[in-house]
């Protein structure tokens, strides 16, 4: 398969779905929703809705049933990038090659825009003219796995124990927590409600876990080898800022050849994981490679 076309079609879908599922701009508060569709449509690889539709079709399931489910994703991810961006957390000044939401429209309501997203994405989850013909059971279960990750278990939690840990010098499983948290959590639940929603056996979801627990814990590893090698213009973030907070990163614990090598088991290890699994989980197995590739 060629992944490039594979990226560009989902990412085509995912993009259109997001312009119905989201407020116009045109609807009050016009303000609030114009931050919104700004920060959702600055660009990005949507890797997380991706990785759901792809995780489906592996199973043998439809696309069209999971693009609500992987459109509510990115929801709570740009979120979540909103949030990391403000002068309170990482002050960043670019995100996805643009001016972050805070520089275009001001703390307020850039914290309003992002707390919006969020909601809007459960809005859009427990919608049952949106959920097209997923079993009740299932959506419950989806909503759960969704909001955990992305609760004080998951991702919140983990970007806490990152700033509680910056500057100070921390051990690895420290490290591992964060990013299995902090990024990791998301990348896990879109692969694993991707799974239920496609009609997944016990077999296919347990391999799927494993996979998206090994796809992304490499996928922060390899960021933080880019945020050293990488070039902004490329990358659309600033680089070195983690560096320049004394963040908890791979490289500044192992070293980046061990990092490197590092990344690499981890893609392996989530190949390895999609044995049982037929053709269909290609993309899968392409997208494990894209991730490390593009450090390595």
């Amino acid at each position: 398969m060629d992944l490039k076309t594979y990226l560009s079609e989902r990412v085509a879908r995912i993009d259109k779905a997001l312009g119905i599922f989201l407020p116009a701009e045109d609807v009050l508060p016009a303000s609030l929703h114009k931050a919104m569709r700004y920060s959702v449509f600055a660009g990005g690889k949507r890797i997380r809705p991706v990785l759901m539709m792809a995780a489906c079709e592996a199973v043998g399931g439809e696309v069209e049933a999971v693009l609500p489910a992987a459109c509510a994703m990115e929801m709570i991810h740009t979120y979540s990038l909103i949030h990391d961006d403000l002068p309170a957390m990482d002050d960043d000044d670019f995100r996805r090659g643009r001016p972050t939401s805070h520089k275009v429209f001001g703390e307020a309501l850039a914290i309003l825009a992002g707390d919006a997203l969020l909601t809007e994405a459960f809005i859009l989850l427990s919608h049952p003219d949106r959920g097209g013909r997923i079993d009740p059971g299932i959506c419950r279960r989806v909503i759960r796995i969704i909001a955990r990750a992305a609760g004080s278990q998951g991702m919140v939690g983990g970007q806490v124990v990152d700033m509680e840990s910056e500057g100070r010098s921390i051990d690895l499983p420290t490290l591992e927590y964060i990013h299995t948290r902090k990024t990791g959590a998301l990348i896990l639940a879109a692969i694993q409600c991707g799974a239920l929603i496609g009609g997944a056996d016990d077999a296919s979801f347990e391999a799927l876990t494993r996979y998206g627990a090994r796809a992304g814990l490499a996928f922060q590893v390899a960021d933080d080898i880019l945020d050293i090698v990488g070039e902004q213009d490329v990358l659309g973030k600033d680089i070195g800022s983690d560096q320049a907070r004394g963040k908890a990163t791979y490289p500044a614990l192992l070293g980046l050849e061990e990092s490197r090598r590092r990344a690499r088991e981890l893609r392996d290890m989530a190949l390895e994981a999609l044995e049982p699994l037929g053709p269909g989980a290609e993309p899968l197995r392409q997208i494990a490679h894209y991730i490390v590739d593009r450090s390595c």
